[in-house]
């Protein structure tokens, strides 16, 4: 008999056993300094995702597509994919050039970088770099096209003549790296000389060279204009370090979450936001170098996108099982 009562309860029990694996990414404090307010599914894409950029005017994300070969544009403000580049390799780095409406992909499997036309992203031109094509930055002020590629170079493109004019060599295979509004400079992380290469891009060269003896395998980095404040992303072991940009001095570390891929400033709030493939963000104050909280996600979602003109913090989440890829959407708070 009593058996006969228990049975509800045990089934009870089993559901919620089958969900709670799954309560972490979306349960969260109503005063978390990121609110989960969406998921933008993907459609059928598998594998890796990469970088990301934006067209602020359209309110359209694009997702470098890494494992299904293809770049998908979402409509922000629809909150649905709109659109899906296919037909590439490997899709890394990606950058949007408003003034010419061009939206940029550097290849790591074929080393190309494709440049599509908007507003239909209709293909225009393929400029070959070599090895491994990957960053992109956008420089807007001299109006040219930075992308990190092979054994070590910062190739420049011209948008107008669609041409690569300059090549910047560095040590090694260049990760992320910075412009410096503020100066000629550009900051770029090289993991495997353990080092912050500073580059002169009027000169085109190399002037400088920071040894990271605190960690190793810097990969993501971020600008604090307004501290002068360089900040890079450790994953052995896991932490953030953080440099003056003028000469290189170590001012702060921090410990941080595992496997990061991708590093942001809210100046605004004065935050630094860190995504990790260990299967969390990490808030940390810009100003103490003191985590705020540990958010946690999805293993393996490593690469995210801060828009601060839309308040809006954008999570790359592959797929998993039955749970197809999406782009997960976060308001700051307050």
């Amino acid at each position: 008999m009593m058996l006969i009562f228990l049975r509800p309860i045990l089934r009870v029990c089993a559901a919620l056993a089958a969900i709670l694996p799954s309560l972490p990414a979306m349960a969260q404090p109503t005063d978390a300094p990121l609110q989960l307010e969406g998921k933008i599914p993907l459609g059928t894409v598998r594998g890796r995702i990469d970088h990301m950029a934006i067209d602020l005017q359209r309110k359209r994300l694009f997702v470098a597509e890494l494992g299904n070969g293809s770049v998908g544009v979402i409509d922000l403000e629809a909150r649905k994919v709109v659109q899906r580049l296919g037909g590439m390799t490997e899709p890394q780095g990606i950058g949007y050039l408003p003034a010419s409406d061009t939206l940029f992909v550097a290849n790591g499997g074929d080393g190309s970088l494709r440049l599509f036309q908007g507003p239909d992203y209709t293909p225009t031109g393929r400029i070959q770099l070599g090895d491994d094509a990957d960053n992109v930055r956008v420089d807007t002020a001299a109006n040219r096209v930075i992308v990190g590629y092979g054994s070590g170079a910062l190739a420049v493109i011209d948008p107008a003549t669609r041409g690569r004019v300059a090549d910047i060599r560095l040590p090694a295979h260049p990760e992320s790296f910075q412009i410096d509004p503020a100066s000629n400079r550009i900051y770029v992380n090289v993991p495997n000389r353990r080092a912050i290469v500073v580059v002169d891009r009027e000169a085109g060269k190399q002037v400088a060279s920071w040894p990271t003896t605190s960690g190793a395998a810097n990969f993501p980095m971020a600008l604090d204009a307004e501290a002068g404040r360089v900040m890079v992303m450790f994953r052995s072991p896991p932490k953030l370090g953080v440099f003056a940009k003028q000469d290189g001095a170590l001012v702060a570390t921090a410990e941080s979450c595992g496997d990061a891929d991708d590093v942001f400033l809210d100046a605004q709030r004065h935050r630094i936001y860190v995504s990790c493939g260990g299967g969390a963000v990490d808030v940390i104050d810009a100003q103490t170098y003191r985590r705020v909280a540990l958010i946690p996600t999805v293993a393996g979602a490593r690469t995210s996108f801060f828009a601060p003109e839309l308040d809006r913090f954008m999570l790359a989440v592959r797929a998993a099982g039955s749970e197809p890829a999406a782009i997960w959407l976060y308001r700051p708070m307050p």
